[in-house]
């Protein structure tokens, strides 16, 4: 006999209403449809697709030559760190019934879970087959651990990465995906917040990690004094390109079916990064007289960051003015900010998904509404919903900030943070990996 349990996963507040029939419906068998699952299983691939190669190439050219494979090994392993805890207990601890903050241990090394075990989707009578919704929202968790390494690039010990990102997957990715995604037992999701496919979740939640990781490892040698120019922009704009592609599947496979909301997810994402690219070439253009690749590159990600919370729940208009209202906002992330706040975050995780993060998530508030375009209810409140989105970032940051101290400060006693002055003037490949990217 087939077991049905109701499942958030990933989707805006306003699904529920679609999927809350389900709960009830224990005379319908549900219905697994093979486009459904067809379209998970490649949007799962997509997403492993944008981490590695697509964020581990993103990364590694914009570091120095010396450190590229140790940014290409941090993202690959703790991707595949982070797949092996999912299942070995966060999956259960994110999705399985629980409180307001956190789940319970009943689905521990995926306990229960079968070929013949079921996931909800957003319409009534339609389900997935567990594996394919566990092994999708894996590659979420994934990919947010691996966000967190660019703030602290070239100069972090591996094994303090792996323990750090670790420790900061149980106590803040986890409880934040279950408050945002977990259905009405999530403190969030009960409250309304909007968060499509992880504004909060993922962006907000690894960009504050990073913030903290760079001031506690602190700033490379030479930060300011000498020059750390990107050793290969092609590799750059091939990350950029795969990320591109990839968030097709982040997004749209977060709509957890093949159908029209899908459609909505992926042309939301294709708009808001055009016009992210455009926006932040324009802005360098005209502060330096000149766009660079560098920039046009983080500029689609910049839009694709601030699109993900809103792209199933705004119009393909909004997404736009998502799109290039992220990108402005990355800009001054990325330097005015940066300078603020005094962090050598080497990769700019929080000045772009941080700050992209939550332009998104408030704009959701905004964009959603059905007068600009949304798919909001017809007494849709942009106040009132605003203050929801804001409830949500608030939280998001507090606690992955908190957290993500606790976790560096238990790293440092155990391992320390940081390599050696020697290690970290000859470069991480060699001193960490035994390795050259470019031997002769």
């Amino acid at each position: 006999m087939k077991e049905f349990r109701f499942h958030r996963g990933i989707g805006a507040g306003l699904a529920l209403a679609l999927a809350a029939p389900m709960l009830h419906a224990t005379a319908v068998v549900p219905l697994v449809d093979k486009g459904d699952v067809a379209w998970m299983l490649t949007s799962t691939l997509l997403v492993l697709l944008m981490t590695v190669p697509g964020l581990a190439l993103f990364y590694g050219g914009l570091v120095r030559a010396k450190n590229v494979l140790s940014v290409l090994m941090q993202v690959l392993t703790v991707f595949s760190l982070l797949l092996l805890l999912w299942v070995a207990y966060g999956y259960s601890l994110a999705f399985s019934g629980g409180g307001a903050v956190i789940g319970n241990f009943h689905k521990l090394f995926l306990h229960g879970v079968t070929k013949d075990t079921l996931a909800a989707t957003f319409s009534a009578g339609v389900a997935l087959p567990e594996y394919v919704f566990v092994a999708f929202q894996a590659t979420f968790a994934g990919i947010t651990g691996a966000l967190i390494v660019g703030a602290f690039a070239e100069r972090m010990r591996f094994r303090a990465v792996l323990l750090f990102v670790a420790i900061w997957f149980t106590f803040a990715y986890l409880p934040i995906a279950h408050m945002v995604w977990a259905g009405p037992n999530g403190f969030l999701f009960a409250r309304g917040a909007l968060d499509f496919a992880g504004g909060t979740v993922v962006h907000i939640n690894a960009g504050v990690a990073g913030l903290v990781g760079a001031w506690f490892v602190g700033p490379r040698l030479g930060f300011g004094r000498e020059p750390m120019k990107p050793h290969n922009v092609t590799f750059t704009m091939v990350g950029a390109a795969l990320l591109w592609v990839g968030w097709f599947g982040f997004n749209a496979g977060s709509n957890l079916e093949a159908n029209a909301g899908a459609g909505l997810a992926f042309i939301n994402t294709l708009l808001a990064a055009a016009a992210a690219v455009l926006a932040w070439l324009a802005v360098e253009a005209v502060v330096r007289g000149h766009a660079s690749m560098v920039g046009g590159a983080s500029g689609a990600v910049a839009g694709l960051v601030g699109i993900t919370p809103a792209c199933g729940t705004v119009g393909p208009m909004g997404a736009i003015v998502i799109g290039a209202v992220a990108s402005f906002c990355c800009v001054w992330g990325v330097t005015g900010l940066k300078k603020l706040l005094r962090a050598d975050d080497a990769l700019d995780v929080f000045g772009v998904h941080g700050v992209g993060g939550i332009v998104g998530a408030l704009l959701t508030g905004v964009f959603t509404a059905p007068a600009l375009g949304g798919t909001g209810a017809a007494d849709y409140s942009v106040l009132h919903q605003l203050g929801v989105q804001m409830l949500g970032v608030g939280i998001t940051v507090f606690w992955s900030g908190v957290v993500s101290v606790l976790a560096y400060l238990a790293v440092k006693a155990v391992f320390g943070l940081r390599v050696s002055y020697e290690a970290e003037r000859e470069g991480l490949d060699i001193t960490s990996h035994g390795e050259s990217a470019y031997d002769g």
